[in-house]
């Protein structure tokens, strides 16, 4: 069998966005001739479009968090590649509310470049349009990286909370400052033991030397940033809880955590991971607001996991906690219980 089910990579992506739209027609409208899909349906108080959208391979990223409460359209690429501008434009003519369109981006190249050109020529059509850029990855805070820290599973927060922000009709420009600091607020740190499977080859993608893990991957199979010899998940998962607490401001405020699987991760590691952080932030005073652990942005088939922490305050909280009716978007609230009591080693 072939690496994929599909060896031509634009005829899987094609296929697998109508097939999305098959299995939830009460959510989303596909456009086939220009790739992207759109909510059904949308708060009647919304004066802004929200819309996102970035490479294939991600998955549920984007599309599955287009719907009422979320994002209003997304785009797809190929895989790991940007959407064409022409698919933006056309997405954001489709969902532009009568304050606009706002565009929530993930910091790479070449979305920044085709989103930058779809704005330009929605501007010149007299519809307003802002953008959010997120880069929340600390692996590529570097000097050596042109481009600056990378946009990864922070996207989602943000998607979530500025779409309930929309919801309650905010502004264009209320919405990019607001989308602004969340994407400030917000820090994520990757690992994994094992490459995904190239596309184009059918190999992993880099090679990892056997008891080791990759700390600092990138969701595109960037290599990390050093490799290190495997530990207990408690000592792992504490190194990673002290870089992203070192890097997040205000020091002490409540967090939401998303533990996020790369494409190969069992959800009885994940939530192991999430028990893990969970003992590293009681032991040092911090309170956990909120916790989300699953598949969110994933990396195709690679071995590994994400941590995003989010600093946040009540009205956060809140806007994180408003309903959403998308595909991927969990139904059960991710607040505490009442009486919820943590469990302490």
């Amino acid at each position: 069998m072939a690496p994929y089910l599909e060896t031509d990579q634009d005829a899987l992506v094609a296929s697998a966005l109508a097939g999305f739209a098959r299995a939830h027609p009460s959510l989303v409208v596909h456009d086939p001739d220009l790739g992207f899909v759109r909510a059904r349906d949308r708060a009647p108080g919304r004066r802004v479009g929200l819309l996102s959208g970035g490479g294939s391979g991600h998955e549920p990223l984007h599309v599955g968090f287009v719907g009422r409460g979320m994002l209003d359209a997304a785009c797809p690429g190929r895989i790991f590649a940007s959407p064409h501008n022409r698919q933006i434009f056309e997405a954001s003519r489709a969902v532009a509310g009568e304050d606009g369109v706002l565009h929530i981006v993930k910091n790479y190249t070449g979305d920044r470049i085709n989103f930058g050109i779809a704005a330009e020529r929605l501007h010149r059509q007299g519809i307003p349009c802002a953008r959010v850029l997120v880069d929340d990855d600390l692996a590529s805070e570097s000097e050596s990286v042109a481009a600056g820290r990378r946009g990864t599973a922070a996207t989602v927060l943000v998607q979530k909370i500025l779409g309930a922000a929309a919801d309650l009709g905010l502004g264009l420009a209320e919405l990019s400052l607001l989308g602004a600091e969340l994407s400030g607020r917000c820090r994520s740190i990757a690992v994994a033991g094992a490459a995904h499977t190239s596309p184009a080859t059918g190999r992993p993608a880099f090679e990892v030397s056997d008891r080791t893990v990759e700390f600092g991957v990138g969701i595109h199979g960037e290599r990390a940033e050093l490799s290190l010899e495997c530990e207990p998940l408690a000592v792992l998962v504490g190194r990673m809880a002290l870089r992203l607490l070192e890097a997040l401001r205000p020091a002490r405020a409540p967090l939401v955590a998303l533990v996020n699987g790369l494409g190969a991760t069992t959800g009885l590691e994940l939530y192991a991971v999430l028990y893990e952080l969970a003992a590293v932030l009681d032991a040092g005073g911090r309170r956990l607001a909120r916790s989300l652990v699953g598949d969110y942005v994933t990396a195709l088939d690679m071995r590994g996991f994400s941590i995003t922490l989010l600093a946040a305050d009540e009205q956060t909280l809140a806007l994180l906690d408003a309903p959403a009716y998308t595909a991927a978007w969990p139904v059960a609230q991710s607040a505490p219980a009442p009486g919820h009591q943590e469990v302490r080693r």
